[in-house]
């Protein structure tokens, strides 16, 4: 009985995961350099940029950005140097399907 439960918890969980990606579509993870270039791009739209600082040993920052259709993503060990352009909203939290 114990292990009917464990399956369909494991079940229900990867289902969960699923949604979840289809929910938030194609995520693009790229390194912090190429991020930046991606806004330069979107210079005449005023991108929109969502931030979270993370970590619990080490801090690191997370970022969001949507750009035609994708959401494209970057962690880094320091704090991003964003163009005046940018509109950052400040999340508590960024969690990616990984």
């Amino acid at each position: 009985m114990a292990g009917a439960v464990a399956g369909a918890a494991a079940a229900g969980a990867a289902a969960a995961i699923a949604n979840a990606i289809k929910a938030s579509g194609a995520i693009v993870e790229v390194e912090p350099e190429v991020f930046v270039t991606i806004l330069a791009r979107e210079k005449d739209s005023r991108p929109l940029v969502v931030m979270a600082q993370g970590g619990v040993i080490k801090t690191h920052y997370r970022y969001l950005a949507a750009c035609r259709g994708f959401v494209f993503y970057t962690k880094s060990a320091d704090p991003l140097s964003l163009p005046g352009y940018v509109d950052v909203i400040t999340a508590r939290k960024i969690w990616t399907p990984d």
